[in-house]
């Protein structure tokens, strides 16, 4: 294979082919030990050990579970490489002999499932796995390398934390941020874009207030339930009709809950709903759509009172720098085999990764790396069924180990070559 020669030539990715047992160790413990954002204490041990045993200066707690480590290597540029850490609260289901099984308690005191169904388990792993190579072949580079380990990133909460707790005070600031994501697409392929790569993403909760009454009884009430109905349905027009063919969004209600029995008409209704865009003018529309309608589907219904709308999380545009990523990309190039390479539209997904490179101006680039058997997606995209492979967030998501685990590594070591030259 075109890499894996490439490998064998290249003084700090030589040691990859040894390394490799290690890693696959490395990421079948963290994969049936994950931990839900905030509580990444073990993940962010196994981190920090590998970072003090490559030599790193290593300093653990920031932004609560945060571990960043500095490798000084002589003159020459920064580079930040970040890894997120946390898992969700799924229960995993893809059957795999190191399956988590594991139950954590999550922010609002429940029991609740843990599984890496978005694949941070292998963003660790690529991350431990680039920075020790990268510590064993010192003679063929120069500058520093910031290697970052994020927590909270499913929560939108880890890269402000680990920047309200210092981050840009108490380490180099870097002349470029570089992070990567596996993604539903072919094991080895590597894709990434000029400009917005992951959507912004905002997320409410909204309470409606009815009054409650005997289910029997119904023109005694002012039904929460009936309103939070329409209030859904009519929310689905704002994609349809509120935002033209040419911009994007998505707005989705993910959880609508009200009452306890079917005879009792309760009092009060919430929903919670996700909205995603990639332009800040559709975003302001798109929410200030969602408030008009909330209030005028309560007034409609003669609530007691005005709804509350509450923001749970935010993640930014994540936006790679143009002259960086056509840098990226040339590396790659040169690495890879073009095809392997490809550029990709903007994702519906989203990340707080694009507030490293914002609030510390500086460039930074982020891309996708396939991480689905090659022939699984080739027999899907032929028979137009490439949604149904588990994506990222289903409890059946499980990236294919190889060359998922190599290609990561390889891509992270490349990217920052490109500016620690020899």
């Amino acid at each position: 294979m075109h890499a894996k020669q490439t490998r064998h030539t290249d003084a700090v990715l030589a040691g990859l082919d040894g390394l490799l047992p290690e890693l696959e160790k490395l990421y079948t413990d963290i994969h049936a030990h994950p931990e839900l954002s905030m509580q990444e204490t073990r993940t962010a041990g196994l981190a920090a050990e590998r970072l003090h045993a490559a030599g790193f200066e290593v300093t653990t707690g920031i932004g609560k579970t945060g571990v960043v480590g500095l490798l000084r290597n002589g003159d020459g540029p920064t580079v930040m490489l970040r890894a997120d850490m946390d898992a969700l609260p799924i229960a995993e289901a893809t059957g795999v002999p190191y399956a988590s099984k594991a139950t954590a308690t999550d922010p609002e005191g429940k029991t609740v499932p843990v599984m890496h169904a978005c694949g941070h388990d292998l963003h660790v792993t690529w991350l431990a796995g680039a920075t020790a190579l990268m510590a064993q072949a010192r003679d063929a580079w120069k500058g520093t390398l910031l290697a970052v380990f994020q927590p909270a990133e499913e929560t939108a909460a880890g890269a402000q934390a680990m920047i309200d707790d210092g981050l840009f005070k108490r380490f180099p600031k870097p002349d470029v941020v570089l992070g990567q994501h596996v993604m539903v697409g072919p094991a080895g392929a590597i894709g990434g874009r000029t400009g917005t790569i992951t959507s912004a993403a905002d997320s409410f909760q909204i309470r409606l207030f009815g009054r409650g009454a005997h289910g029997s009884m119904p023109q005694t009430s002012i039904d929460p339930v009936v309103m939070a109905a329409a209030t859904v349905l009519r929310l689905q027009g704002i994609v349809a009709r509120e935002v033209a063919p040419t911009e994007a969004a998505v707005v989705t209600v993910g959880a609508l809950q009200a009452g306890t029995k079917e005879n009792v008409i309760p009092d009060e209704a919430i929903i919670k709903l996700n909205v995603r865009t990639f332009d800040a003018g559709v975003r302001a529309r798109v929410l200030a759509a969602i408030t008009r309608i909330v209030n005028a589907e309560a007034a409609a219904s003669g609530a007691p009172k005005p709804p509350e709308i509450t923001p749970l999380d935010r993640y930014p545009l994540v936006s790679n720098d143009a002259a960086a990523t056509q840098r990226v990309v040339e590396a790659f190039r040169k690495h890879f085999a073009d095809a392997r390479v490809r550029r990709t539209g903007p994702a519906a997904a989203s990340e707080d990764f694009g507030s490293f490179g914002a609030e510390w101006g500086v460039p930074s680039v982020f891309w996708f790396v396939g991480g689905t058997d090659p022939e699984v997606y080739a027999k899907a995209k032929a028979a137009n069924r490439i949604n149904e492979i588990p994506s990222n967030h289903s409890p059946h998501f499980l990236p294919v180990l190889h060359p998922t685990l190599e290609t990561g590594v390889e891509t992270l070591i490349v990217a920052a070559r490109a500016w620690l030259a020899p």
